[in-house]
């Protein structure tokens, strides 16, 4: 719990608010505050919030550099443009900060989808992911029942299929067994039962939607899904730069984010809160990712060797495209399974738009068109 002292000064410094009544005459439109508003999926939902009618407030902790971004990702004009998209300064490692926002915005929904979203990061920083991922969480929840609004907003928490570890069989349910194997994992698990504490403690209405990985071509370089893409657009256009890979056979369930923050919204639009597992239900290895990242530009790769000996090579030129850098290993490897998404399917009415095939084919155009523009200015 916050300290009371906190508390104090916040309400010290909160504005009296006009009638709800009159507030409620004056504008119907629904209020949604997203915090990690710059990142892949923060950018896509506040889109689609925006399609809904929403009035959109997002965070961030740099106003200036997101405008920046967003100018870069192509999202000028259906954001920044928006009237009704509203950028917010905001830390949520700063329990003063996460209060005034939403004691600001007084929103009707919350979506939580502030991270540190990097599983290999996370070994390297565990205390700052278990800040930002574990106790930001509790920063919002909090905030709820501090400005008595756990009857009146909606909440949700991206929660993570890291938090499954080593998982023993399939799940046909989200509230199943979690061995996390990773401190980001770790961070999400505790994120996803303090939502789950706060909504049985308080009655908020909140929702964790545990999210399998998820994919775009706003997804950041440093993950293994845009490493693999940009360098198959990188060899198209004649680098010869080799790609270095851990586990080619380690597998993932991997979706569009564009897709999965529709679930995110179906979920507060539900009579009654829940947990839910958002994945497309198959499984893929990093080796299939490769193959068909560099299949979409046409180019063949051949495997030989074994182990950390292995390497990918161009069939029509006998170049290496691809080899093993031990680097790249985690300390500890998920067990992969696939997710049972029946409840999710015949609940939110949702399954995903996209498949594997259509998702890789859609990351390598985007990052085909960014590296031919990057050329052509240079």
């Amino acid at each position: 719990m916050l300290k009371k002292t906190t508390v104090f000064l916040i309400l010290l410094m909160h504005f009296v608010h006009a009638d709800p009544s009159a507030s409620a005459l004056e504008n119907s439109q629904k209020k949604a505050l997203i915090f990690g508003v710059s990142g892949q999926d923060g950018t896509y939902l506040a889109e689609f919030l925006l399609s809904k009618n929403y009035q959109v407030h997002g965070v961030s902790r740099n106003p200036r550099l997101a405008e920046e971004l967003f100018t870069i990702k192509g999202f000028k004009i259906t954001l920044l443009e928006n009237p009704d998209f509203i950028l917010l300064e905001g830390d949520i490692v700063n329990s003063t900060s996460v209060i005034k926002l939403i004691d600001k915005v007084r929103p009707d929904e919350i979506y939580n989808l502030a991270a540190q979203s990097s599983v290999k990061q996370s070994f390297e920083t565990p205390e700052e992911t278990s800040e930002v991922n574990a106790i930001g969480t509790l920063r919002i929840l909090d905030a709820l029942q501090l400005l008595s609004l756990t009857k009146k907003v909606k909440f949700f928490q991206a929660a993570s299929s890291e938090i499954y570890g080593m998982y023993p069989g399939n799940a046909p349910y989200a509230k199943y067994r979690f061995h996390p194997k990773t401190p980001y994992g770790i961070a999400k698990l505790y994120s996803y039962w303090i939502t789950v504490n706060y909504r049985e403690a308080y009655g908020i209405f909140a929702c964790n939607g545990i999210l399998f990985n998820h994919e775009s071509p706003l997804r950041g370089e440093g993950f293994v899904t845009r490493k693999i893409t940009q360098a198959a657009v990188k060899y198209k256009l004649g680098s010869r730069e080799i790609l270095k890979l851990g586990n080619l056979d380690a597998q993932r369930d991997w979706g569009y984010a564009k897709d999965y923050v529709e679930a995110m919204w179906l979920m507060l639009q539900q009579d009654e809160p829940d947990d839910f597992l958002i994945a497309t239900g198959e499984l893929h290895s990093v080796r299939e990712f490769v193959e068909q990242a560099f299949g979409e530009l046409d180019i063949e790769i051949v495997w030989k060797e074994t182990g950390i000996d292995e390497i990918g090579v161009d069939k029509a030129t006998g170049q290496i495209i691809v080899q093993i850098d031990s680097d790249f290993y985690r300390p500890t490897e998920t067990t992969p399974f696939v997710p049972n998404v029946t409840e999710t399917d015949q609940k939110l009415n949702w399954k995903p738009k996209t498949d594997f095939r259509e998702l890789v084919k859609i990351m390598i155009e985007a990052d085909y068109k960014r590296e031919k523009s990057l050329s052509h200015n240079q």
